[in-house]
Protein backbone atom coordinates (compact mmCIF):
# COMPACT_ATOMS: atom_id res chain seq x y z
CA UNK A 1 0.00 0.00 0.00
CA UNK A 2 2.57 2.86 1.12
CA UNK A 3 5.06 2.88 -2.18
CA UNK A 4 2.40 2.45 -4.75
CA UNK A 5 0.18 4.90 -2.93
CA UNK A 6 3.08 7.60 -2.16
CA UNK A 7 4.71 7.52 -4.91
CA UNK A 8 2.48 9.94 -6.84
CA UNK A 9 1.89 11.75 -3.34
CA UNK A 10 5.40 12.62 -3.76
CA UNK A 11 5.77 13.59 -7.19
CA UNK A 12 3.27 15.65 -6.94
CA UNK A 13 5.09 17.84 -3.75
CA UNK A 14 7.74 17.73 -5.96
CA UNK A 15 6.15 19.37 -8.73
CA UNK A 16 4.09 21.61 -6.72
CA UNK A 17 6.92 22.82 -3.83
CA UNK A 18 10.70 22.48 -5.75
CA UNK A 19 10.85 25.74 -6.73
CA UNK A 20 10.12 27.52 -3.59
CA UNK A 21 11.76 25.19 -1.11
CA UNK A 22 15.10 25.30 -2.92
CA UNK A 23 14.65 29.07 -3.23
CA UNK A 24 13.94 29.01 0.32
CA UNK A 25 17.26 26.85 0.31
CA UNK A 26 19.50 29.11 -1.60
CA UNK A 27 18.43 31.99 0.79
CA UNK A 28 19.32 30.18 3.44
CA UNK A 29 22.51 28.54 2.31
CA UNK A 30 23.71 31.16 -0.13
CA UNK A 31 25.50 28.15 -2.69
CA UNK A 32 23.61 26.84 -5.70
CA UNK A 33 25.37 23.58 -4.90
CA UNK A 34 24.15 23.43 -0.61
CA UNK A 35 20.74 24.59 -1.91
CA UNK A 36 20.59 21.13 -4.73
CA UNK A 37 21.71 19.28 -2.13
CA UNK A 38 19.40 20.19 0.54
CA UNK A 39 16.73 20.67 -1.05
CA UNK A 40 17.03 16.70 -2.52
CA UNK A 41 17.37 15.77 0.73
CA UNK A 42 14.16 17.39 1.73
CA UNK A 43 12.20 15.78 -0.46
CA UNK A 44 13.90 12.59 0.51
CA UNK A 45 12.96 12.76 3.89
CA UNK A 46 9.40 13.87 2.78
CA UNK A 47 9.18 10.60 0.78
CA UNK A 48 10.57 8.44 4.00
CA UNK A 49 7.96 10.37 6.18
CA UNK A 50 5.25 10.75 3.54
CA UNK A 51 2.73 9.00 6.67
CA UNK A 52 3.49 11.81 8.90
CA UNK A 53 1.81 14.60 6.15
CA UNK A 54 -1.88 14.34 8.20
CA UNK A 55 -2.76 17.07 6.03
CA UNK A 56 -2.63 17.37 2.19
CA UNK A 57 -3.07 21.26 2.49
CA UNK A 58 -0.74 21.84 4.78
CA UNK A 59 2.72 20.11 2.83
CA UNK A 60 4.32 23.14 2.29
CA UNK A 61 4.82 24.00 6.18
CA UNK A 62 5.58 20.47 6.46
CA UNK A 63 8.39 20.37 3.60
CA UNK A 64 9.75 23.84 5.04
CA UNK A 65 10.04 22.73 8.63
CA UNK A 66 11.98 19.49 7.25
CA UNK A 67 14.04 21.99 5.05
CA UNK A 68 14.84 24.47 8.68
CA UNK A 69 15.70 21.19 10.37
CA UNK A 70 17.91 20.14 7.53
CA UNK A 71 19.75 23.18 7.72
CA UNK A 72 20.32 23.59 11.13
CA UNK A 73 21.80 20.14 11.58
CA UNK A 74 23.78 21.17 8.60
CA UNK A 75 25.06 24.36 10.30
CA UNK A 76 26.07 22.54 13.40
CA UNK A 77 28.07 20.23 10.74
CA UNK A 78 29.68 23.32 9.34
CA UNK A 79 33.44 23.22 9.84
CA UNK A 80 35.89 26.36 8.87
CA UNK A 81 38.04 25.57 5.56
CA UNK A 82 41.74 26.69 6.42
CA UNK A 83 43.01 29.26 3.68
CA UNK A 84 46.35 27.63 3.04
CA UNK A 85 44.08 24.17 1.86
CA UNK A 86 42.33 26.10 -1.04
CA UNK A 87 44.14 26.70 -4.43
CA UNK A 88 43.47 29.30 -6.07
CA UNK A 89 44.94 31.19 -9.42
CA UNK A 90 44.94 35.15 -8.67
CA UNK A 91 45.87 35.41 -12.34
CA UNK A 92 42.67 34.10 -12.77
CA UNK A 93 40.68 36.66 -10.72
CA UNK A 94 38.52 39.13 -12.58
CA UNK A 95 39.00 42.81 -12.08
CA UNK A 96 36.53 44.86 -10.65
CA UNK A 97 33.02 45.06 -12.52
CA UNK A 98 30.81 47.94 -11.53
CA UNK A 99 27.25 47.54 -10.37
CA UNK A 100 24.11 48.80 -11.31
CA UNK A 101 22.81 51.42 -8.60
CA UNK A 102 20.38 48.65 -7.66
CA UNK A 103 20.96 45.84 -4.97
CA UNK A 104 21.78 43.06 -7.40
CA UNK A 105 20.69 39.25 -6.28
CA UNK A 106 24.19 38.29 -5.80
CA UNK A 107 25.41 41.68 -3.48
CA UNK A 108 22.08 40.29 -1.30
CA UNK A 109 22.21 36.63 -1.31
CA UNK A 110 26.07 37.96 0.00
CA UNK A 111 24.94 40.41 2.59
CA UNK A 112 22.01 37.27 3.70
CA UNK A 113 25.40 35.35 4.05
CA UNK A 114 27.14 37.21 6.06
CA UNK A 115 24.51 36.54 8.82
CA UNK A 116 25.24 34.58 11.45
CA UNK A 117 23.01 31.70 10.91
CA UNK A 118 20.26 31.71 13.42
CA UNK A 119 19.98 35.75 12.62
CA UNK A 120 19.36 34.60 8.67
CA UNK A 121 16.73 31.84 9.74
CA UNK A 122 14.48 34.24 11.40
CA UNK A 123 14.85 36.90 8.56
CA UNK A 124 14.29 34.13 5.70
CA UNK A 125 10.96 32.95 7.78
CA UNK A 126 9.58 36.66 8.69
CA UNK A 127 10.18 37.73 4.87
CA UNK A 128 9.95 34.37 2.87
CA UNK A 129 7.66 32.37 4.63
CA UNK A 130 5.74 35.57 6.27
CA UNK A 131 5.61 33.72 9.81
CA UNK A 132 4.39 36.08 12.41
CA UNK A 133 7.19 36.35 15.52
CA UNK A 134 4.82 34.07 17.17
CA UNK A 135 5.08 31.28 14.50
CA UNK A 136 8.71 31.71 13.97
CA UNK A 137 8.59 30.94 18.18
CA UNK A 138 6.93 27.88 17.76
CA UNK A 139 8.39 26.59 14.79
CA UNK A 140 12.22 27.28 16.11
CA UNK A 141 11.27 26.51 20.24
CA UNK A 142 12.56 29.70 20.33
CA UNK A 143 10.95 32.94 22.68
CA UNK A 144 9.42 35.47 20.96
CA UNK A 145 11.43 37.68 22.58
CA UNK A 146 14.86 36.14 21.00
CA UNK A 147 12.88 36.08 17.42
CA UNK A 148 12.23 39.49 17.87
CA UNK A 149 15.70 40.97 19.03
CA UNK A 150 17.25 38.60 16.02
CA UNK A 151 15.23 39.87 13.54
CA UNK A 152 15.92 43.10 14.69
CA UNK A 153 19.83 42.51 14.71
CA UNK A 154 19.60 40.81 11.34
CA UNK A 155 17.78 43.91 10.11
CA UNK A 156 20.04 46.21 11.14
CA UNK A 157 22.99 44.39 9.72
CA UNK A 158 21.75 43.86 6.35
CA UNK A 159 20.79 47.45 6.17
CA UNK A 160 24.17 48.66 6.97
CA UNK A 161 25.78 46.18 4.84
CA UNK A 162 23.94 46.72 1.78
CA UNK A 163 24.15 50.57 2.82
CA UNK A 164 28.38 49.99 3.08
CA UNK A 165 28.45 47.94 -0.43
CA UNK A 166 26.26 50.59 -2.21
CA UNK A 167 28.58 53.24 -0.81
CA UNK A 168 31.56 51.21 -1.95
CA UNK A 169 29.78 50.69 -5.75
CA UNK A 170 32.04 52.50 -8.17
CA UNK A 171 29.10 54.91 -9.98
CA UNK A 172 28.24 54.13 -13.02
CA UNK A 173 27.31 56.35 -16.00
CA UNK A 174 23.59 57.06 -16.60
CA UNK A 175 22.26 54.34 -19.25
CA UNK A 176 21.53 57.32 -21.78
CA UNK A 177 25.36 58.63 -21.08
CA UNK A 178 27.00 55.19 -22.47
Amino acid sequence: MGRDRAQPEITELVLDHHREIYAYAYRLCGSIADAEDLTQTVFLTAHEKLEQLQDPEKARGWLYAILRSHFLKLCRKKRPVPAASIEMNLDEIAGPVSAPCEIGREELQNALAALPDTHRLVLVMFYFEQCTYQEIAERLGTPMGTVMSRLARAKARLRADLSRASRDRPISPHPMER
